[in-house]
């Protein structure tokens, strides 16, 4: 039997798709610019290092834990812009971990929101899970704001839970589950 193809998500204004070793570049730029780092909990000096992230990315879909997608525009669809899915998915208990970034230039524009719902849904629906969880930097409040448009509810903050460039980072978890109740507006944001 073949494996299944890759499922590729659209949203009003993008185009989710795998992400391809020609995406190994704009993963590079995305995950060491300063800014999309500051709050995000892996980042690389080179693109050698990099390649732990694109492999990182086919293990997840190998090993049926998780699953992230490139984020791009339709009409250049060959363009990452950012990157968004779930991991540490769990099949027993329907769980997995949200996870997405963004290059800067496209901040504020509400693609995170419109393409983190798409992923959630597909979560929910195609591969029914129960419960998705985000951790997020108690500092990244755009985050916060964007968790909580999208029906997250916080759970508690875990201390000293991370280690970052020498300091132990604190984490507010979230949460939402399949039985929540929809969010009313989830449109803005990153």
């Amino acid at each position: 039997m073949s494996p299944a193809p890759f499922p590729e998500l659209r949203t009003a204004r993008f185009l989710l798709r795998r992400i391809v070793p020609t995406d190994a570049e704009a993963v590079f730029v995305g995950l060491s610019d300063p800014r999309v780092i500051r709050h995000y909990g892996v980042s690389y000096r080179t693109r050698e290092e990099a390649e732990v992230q694109m492999r990182w990315f086919e293990d997840l879909l190998a090993q049926r834990t998780g699953i992230w997608w490139a984020v791009c525009e339709p009409s250049n669809p060959a363009t990452l812009i950012g990157a968004t899915g779930l991991n540490g998915v769990c099949t027993k208990h329907l769980t997995g971990e949200l996870g997405y970034w963004l290059l800067p230039d496209h901040w504020g524009r509400g693609v995170a929101g419109e393409c983190v719902a798409a992923v959630l849904a597909y979560g929910y629906d195609a591969m029914k899970l129960h419960r998705v969880a985000a951790d997020v930097d108690v500092d990244n409040l755009r985050s916060i704001a964007l968790l909580e448009r999208l029906g997250f509810q916080f759970e508690g903050v875990r201390r000293g839970c991370e280690l970052k460039d020498g300091r132990h980072l604190d984490l507010r978890v979230y949460s939402r589950l399949a039985t929540d109740a929809a969010p009313a507006n989830s449109k803005g944001g990153l």
